[in-house]
């Protein structure tokens, strides 16, 4: 393969370098185009740019391909758990049990957060959006940890930021929920794990016990290891932008939840359930509702089935299937909506429609099926995405300022006026 490509402008022509990735992607390098042409490109969305050259996770969509740290998805979920798959995003290489002991204590002595934040979450109402709460108590910490402002703090202090957010994100994340519910907060329980911790701070409540069920604890582990990170998305892209201006982990995250907060990125599972709700008010016929997807002319979309990057199938949605299955037995939900979603499933899997079209349940449609069954209000999904993404905001955070990338400045072409004079107020 050649190492330059051409580019030719009014019979100008312009030697750019090409770049192979380990896994064969080519990209060719536009860094020093501007400066030697005085010409940019323009690609709206950055759909076709690569923002980064990064070692994190590698996804190949034509072929449902996705591993972090060239491990894929399928043995990590089957084999690992989150914490440990956090440790390999985060730090590159899976743990040895001494390390992850450690990783996990170190976790676990920082899961109590500050007692004025209690004042901060008061200061809600409970109608807020868990999203915007949450990511209200991420920017905080800069309060209570001043010294994470620091660009130049040294490695050691970075790894106690990051042991600071994977330990109290499930405490905010609990708390946003205790506040829509109006219940009083639950304190972290250590002797717990961090799947079990967690539930239990969604779910007991100070004047009676609560039990985590291993089969509810097992599938909301797996389904954090699927969300851990997803290359370059919106909300990622979003963290390496705010970080590279040296603006401190904390106010990075705190801008990734943002992010993922918007519909069109975290909002999918949240999707799934309100179109089956809408199934549900209309009478549950699902074969009605599916020859409406297939219409052309309705504007009806079925949510929940293909993706917007993987073009085969989800390798993430096989996964999860299993594990909501697991949980839909075990508790034993009855719940009309939840019967929609399955006979859903079934219809799609043998319509030549869907299956011509490689448009297969996705891991929102599962994930949306397993927080319902939860008793998980739609509200807080896209809380849930967030506390599973958070390994992976953090290691692209940490792998961008390693790199010493330079900081984010698109570039845009000017559609607007020419120079035009200034006009009074009395002649307009």
């Amino acid at each position: 393969m050649s190492n330059s490509a051409e580019i030719k402008i009014n019979g100008k022509t312009y030697e750019l370098p090409v770049i192979e990735g380990s896994e064969g992607e080519v990209a060719i390098d536009i860094g020093k185009f501007r400066s030697q042409s005085g010409v940019i490109t323009i690609d709206p969305g950055f759909k076709n740019t690569g923002s980064t050259k990064s070692a994190i996770t590698f996804l190949d969509g034509e072929k449902g391909i996705l591993r972090y740290r060239g491990y894929t998805i399928e043995e990590l979920a089957e084999k690992s758990s989150f914490l440990e798959v956090s440790y390999l995003i985060i730090y590159g290489e899976l743990p040895d049990q001494k390390t992850l002991e450690h990783f996990k204590n170190e976790i676990s002595h920082h899961t109590l957060v500050h007692e004025d934040i209690k004042k901060i979450l008061d200061g809600f109402p409970s109608a807020a959006h868990p999203m915007g709460v949450l990511s209200s108590l991420v920017t905080s910490l800069t309060a209570f940890y001043p010294e994470s402002l620091d660009p130049n703090r040294s490695s050691d202090e970075v790894d106690l930021s990051i042991i600071r957010l994977l330990a109290k994100l499930p405490t905010f994340a609990a708390w946003a929920f205790k506040n829509e519910m109006g219940h009083p907060v639950m304190y972290p329980d250590n002797k717990l794990d961090y799947t079990a911790n967690f539930l239990k701070m969604m779910f007991g409540l100070p004047v009676e016990d609560y039990e985590v069920d291993p089969v509810v604890a097992k599938a909301l582990d797996q389904l954090l290891i699927l969300h851990a990170d997803h290359e370059q998305n919106c909300s990622t892209a979003t963290v390496r932008v705010v970080g590279s201006s040296h603006a401190s982990l904390y106010a990075s995250i705190s801008a990734g939840v943002c992010a993922l907060w918007g519909p069109l990125h975290g909002g999918a599972n949240q999707a799934v359930i309100e179109m089956l709700e809408q199934i549900q008010a209309d009478g549950g016929d699902t074969a009605k509702w599916m020859a409406k997807a297939k219409d052309k002319n309705d504007p009806f979309r079925l949510m929940g089935f293909g993706h917007r990057v993987y073009k085969n199938f989800d390798p993430r949605a096989k996964i999860i299937k299993k594990a909501a299955d697991d949980v839909l037995a075990k508790l034993g939900v009855n719940d009309p909506i939840l019967d929609i979603a399955k006979g859903l499933e079934e219809e799609a899997l043998r319509d030549p429609y869907f299956v011509e079209r490689k448009l297969y349940p996705n891991v929102d449609f599962y994930s949306g099926i397993i927080y319902r069954a939860l008793g998980i209000p739609t509200e807080m999904f896209t809380v849930m995405f967030a506390l599973g993404r958070l390994p992976g905001w953090i290691a692209q955070w940490k792998e961008m300022r390693e790199n010493g990338e330079p900081i984010g400045r698109p570039r845009q072409v000017y559609v607007g006026s020419n120079e035009r004079n200034y006009v009074s107020m009395d002649n307009r």
